[in-house]
């Protein structure tokens, strides 16, 4: 409870200053929770239309997710971000693969935004195809967790991604690494690519977090990265410990629009 009324005046702060939020269960597919009915309750009315997207996973009976699209349009919600869900925790999976429920979604719901994911830390021509695919039914798309340390393989994916002519904005995501703990960095390594060696090593050389998030931002949008979202942000200081990485990336926090 008192995570997600943290989580409640983080949205506030951070949708007050234009920028977007994408809001997981927090429940790593274990025991999901019904994040929509949170926020609706609890965040207050004018918030969703600010820019808060949740993420539904296909780890609910059918008929839950397609009522759980139809209350995000009902209550103002513009887009989803709609996922597989990790297939080795929890329940199953109400359809084999993401794009499918994204399917369904669209024939019921039309007005919503759908979103996809990518994995560049995956082969880039086959994550491309996979963004290209007609029935990919979606209008922008996220990707797995990447760093500074893992430039190259995004640099392929972005490269990949222009001689194709991709044109779905993506956000790629960066994690906010509060410290170089043995322990976290190898429990988060079971849920994400995580770079423990050079991790340790940059926090041993006197590098902040700060420094460790705005180092990604940087190297990311130089190998040709335009959007990002950051995980893991302090949820009581996560407005203006965003600023403060934007500051040290030289970076500004811009809306996605259409067709960017």
């Amino acid at each position: 409870m008192d995570a997600w009324i943290d989580t409640y005046h983080a949205v506030r702060s951070l949708t007050r200053g234009g920028t977007y939020v994408f809001l997981t269960d927090s429940a790593v597919g274990l025991r999901e929770e019904d994040n929509l009915r949170h926020l609706v309750t609890n965040v207050g009315p004018g918030v969703a239309q600010s820019g808060v997207v949740p993420f539904l996973t296909c780890k609910h009976p059918l008929d839950f997710c397609l009522a759980y699209a139809d209350r995000a349009h009902h209550h103002g919600f513009d887009a989803l971000v709609v996922l597989g869900g990790d297939k080795s925790v929890g329940p199953p999976r109400c359809v084999q693969h993401a794009w499918q429920l994204r399917e369904e979604i669209r024939r019921r719901v039309p007005a919503l935004a759908l979103g996809g994911w990518a994995n560049p830390h995956g082969d880039a021509v086959t994550q491309v195809a996979h963004l290209l695919e007609e029935h990919s039914t979606a209008e922008f798309y996220l990707t797995q967790i990447v760093s500074h340390h893992s430039r190259d393989a995004v640099a392929r994916f972005v490269e990949e991604g222009d001689r194709r002519q991709l044109a779905l904005p993506g956000m790629f995501g960066v994690f906010y690494y509060r410290s170089a703990n043995a322990k976290t960095l190898a429990a988060l390594s079971s849920f994400l690519p995580v770079p423990v060696q050079e991790l340790t090593k940059e926090f041993a050389e006197g590098a902040s977090a700060l420094d460790v998030c705005a180092r990604s931002l940087r190297a990311l949008a130089d190998a040709g990265a335009r959007h990002f979202y950051i995980s893991n942000l302090p949820l009581g200081r996560a407005a203006i410990t965003l600023r403060q990485i934007l500051e040290r990336a030289e970076l500004t926090a811009n809306p996605v629009k259409a067709g960017d």
